[in-house]
């Protein structure tokens, strides 16, 4: 558009002989300059004059001309009235309405100053732009007015960026921006998927979506397929994807990454039916929504973090609390059996020599308990203080078995249950790379706890030697061995055994009062076992169907095994 100098500077209408309402047919005259568009307008909206050479082509006719007007109106109105008062002309492009169509126009508005020197009215000159016409790109592009002037466009950011930062709902967050962007551009999509270092594929997680097109929401979009998607994360920018069939029409997408801290944490993709070019200012709005929307996701996953460290810490103190009380009741009853026991002694209350010693006895078998339960309490405290150090090295498998067996004998016979060890077929001795106290205490544990919750059937002890070569402590060994502790007691719930190596939690405090014991025993064997190399597991197909408890160990040398054939 060729424009006269003198119109880009304010215009005087003594020196330009204008009267206070400027004629249609002066209007007509100023086309001469270079201009299709010409009229004359209050700072109130209200036109003094109109022409448009155009008009006719579109069906407008003189009369109506005048009902012409700007598609944002509120934000047009303010970049007149920013005129008016800094009294400097302006250049912007801007999108007027008549009833369903709408035309873009390249303008220059400047103030028209009276003698003395206040403006209270515009002279603007413009020619169309050539990048929106017919009815299907007007309807298309009805309600995006972001192009019309800086004003409109930081109102848009501003009002998203709000919304955004109200909350630090994840959830919200995305919703908000999803729907935000896709009404103010009006594109016929609009998504947002979460994306972390090394993920391969992302997952759409929030949408705006027009009726004509099938809901994304849900669906997992593969990294290595979309070139557009990697180059998004890899920039950091926004990146432009050609037109493409799609909604029964050519279509063109937007990208852009979201991060914080020059790291990706998502993907923003808006596409737009029946469109083939995006403005620059619609790619920067997006682009600097996505930088906000990067702060504002690694704001609320923070807190998410930090809330969901709360609430385990909280819970942990709980059980805290809750292990400290159900333990003074474990550390009470062999303490009073052992108080009760001497007193009577010391009282003279035994009848005889025999009676005495069973006293005697039952007061040191309550000792024991007592040391086994402190033993249990320093050992967690232990654990607690990543202070547990074990010395390590080679354990025959068999004299294990044998001492388990030595201690369990009895008490599975006073319970009526078989009790049954049986190791690998071999030529020479099992050696284990491990802690002989350590790995006796598990064992111990382990069958202890088997024998207690089992009231019928039996218990049964194997080994399975694994030869596959394991790196451990920057040794190379030849193996493994997989203890399995079987038996056919209450089992477990199956909602319940992600609780059993938890510190400080009791499956079931009711089980616990009634069978005795801390609880503690599974996690701290876990912790031995972890510290030897190896790892525990526990299987149970539900309540009254038994349970086993497997643990591996390193193999100390390879043993020379019998084959089955």
């Amino acid at each position: 558009m060729t424009l006269s100098t003198d119109l880009q500077r304010p215009l005087s209408e003594a020196n330009n002989k204008l009267p206070s309402a400027v004629k249609a047919s002066h209007a007509t005259s100023l086309h001469e300059l270079g201009a299709e568009l010409v009229y004359t307008q209050e700072v109130s909206g209200r036109y003094l004059s109109f022409y448009w050479q155009q008009a006719e082509r579109y069906g407008i006719s003189a009369a109506e001309s005048e009902t012409i007007e700007a598609a944002d109106a509120q934000a047009y109105q303010q970049r007149v009235q920013q005129i008016v008062e800094t009294k400097i002309p302006e250049r912007f492009s801007c999108r007027f309405r008549y009833k369903e169509q709408l035309f873009k126009f390249d303008l220059v508005v400047s103030p028209i100053l009276q003698p003395d020197g206040i403006a209270t009215k515009v002279l603007v000159m413009g020619s169309q732009s050539q990048d929106l016409e017919g009815d299907e790109a007007a309807k298309a592009r009805q309600n995006c007015g972001i192009s019309c002037n800086s004003a409109d466009y930081q109102k848009l950011l501003t009002t998203i960026a709000r919304n955004i930062r109200r909350t630090l709902d994840l959830d919200t967050i995305r919703q908000q921006t999803v729907d935000g962007l896709g009404k103010a551009l009006h594109v016929s999509r609009c998504i947002i998927t979460p994306y972390k270092k090394s993920d391969r594929e992302v997952r759409v997680v929030a949408e705006y979506c027009q009726e004509q097109c099938p809901s994304l929401m849900g669906k997992t979009l593969a990294l290595k397929d979309d070139p557009y998607l990697t180059k998004a994360l890899a920039t950091l920018g926004t990146v432009v994807e050609a037109p493409q069939d799609t909604c029964q029409q050519q279509s063109s997408r937007l990208v852009v990454a979201t991060y914080y801290k020059k790291e990706p944490n998502g993907l923003i993709s808006l596409y737009q039916c029946g469109r083939h070019e995006w403005e620059a200012a619609e790619i920067e709005l997006v682009r600097e929504i996505a930088e906000q929307v990067g702060t504002a996701i690694a704001h609320a996953t923070l807190y998410e973090e930090l809330k969901e460290a709360r609430q385990q810490a909280e819970e942990s103190s709980r059980l805290k609390s809750e292990f400290l009380a159900n333990t003074s009741h474990e550390l009470r009853t062999p303490l009073n059996g052992m108080i009760g026991f001497l007193k009577l002694i010391l009282e003279g209350m035994a009848e005889g020599p025999e009676e005495q010693q069973e006293f005697i006895q039952e007061a040191y078998r309550s000792a024991l308990h007592l040391l086994n339960i402190i033993n249990d309490i320093l050992d967690i405290a232990k654990i607690e203080a990543g202070k547990m150090e074990l010395e390590l090295g080679s354990v025959k498998l068999k004299e294990l078995f044998d001492r388990v067996d030595d201690f369990a004998r009895t008490q599975a016979q006073q319970k009526n249950l078989s009790l049954r060890f049986q190791l690998p077929s071999a030529h020479d001795d099992v050696i284990v790379y491990g802690n002989y106290q350590r790995l006796l205490q598990v064992l111990f544990n382990l069958v202890g706890n088997a024998i207690k919750f089992t009231h019928e059937g039996g218990v049964t002890i194997t080994a399975e030697v694994q030869k596959k070569k394991v790196l451990f402590k920057d040794q190379e060994l030849p193996g493994m061995v997989v203890v399995r502790v079987a038996d056919t007691g209450i089992g477990v719930s199956l909602e319940k055994q992600d609780r059993l190596f938890q510190k400080f939690t009791q499956v079931d405090g009711g089980l616990n009062r009634k069978y005795g014991g801390t609880g503690l025993g599974l996690t701290i064997s876990q912790k031995l076992v972890e510290t030897m190399g190896g790892q525990v597991n526990f299987y149970s197909m539900g309540e009254g169907l038994g349970s086993t408890v497997t643990f591996t160990v390193p193999l100390y040398q390879e043993p020379l095994i019998v084959s089955s054939k």
